[in-house]
């Protein structure tokens, strides 16, 4: 299970992710916004980041404008390693190296096409578990 959260500013390319997961059959919850009326966006982060804390889901997609303040509340939770990612190699870099549970995109930053791509290779890219970054992980946490 995939938890969702966005703002109001990334409400539109969220909707666009969700297509993508539904015509996938990938489950997901979703914490909202349902709207393009301007909301608080570390209400969202902080939802997502507990559904992933505690179980509940196995990863998470945030969306703002930027993807900047979103992806700074979730990560303030302990266990949250969100990674801001604009591209495809980054979503990458990011399960292989950083074991990332969180993805977190801008919407004014990056269009639907782009968008997708990012989240199909963020949900399919395993962590390596490569000595190394565990030492770094433990390292952070």
């Amino acid at each position: 299970m995939i938890a969702l959260g966005c703002d109001h500013a990334g409400f539109l390319l969220m909707r666009e992710v969700k297509k993508y997961l539904e015509e996938n059959k990938i489950e997901y919850l979703d914490f909202g916004t349902d709207s393009e009326e301007s909301v608080d966006y570390p209400i969202y982060g902080k939802k997502v980041a507990e559904a992933v804390v505690s179980g509940e889901c196995v990863c998470g997609i945030l969306i703002c404008g930027t993807g900047i303040g979103i992806s700074i509340a979730a990560n303030k939770m302990e266990g949250i390693r969100a990674a801001l990612c604009h591209d495809c190699f980054s979503a990458q870099a990011t399960r292989e190296h950083n074991d990332a549970n969180i993805l977190a995109m801008g919407a004014r930053v990056v269009g639907g096409g782009l968008a997708i791509k990012i989240v199909d290779t963020f949900l399919n890219t395993p962590f390596s578990e490569n000595e190394k970054h565990i030492k770094r992980i433990e390292m952070i946490e």
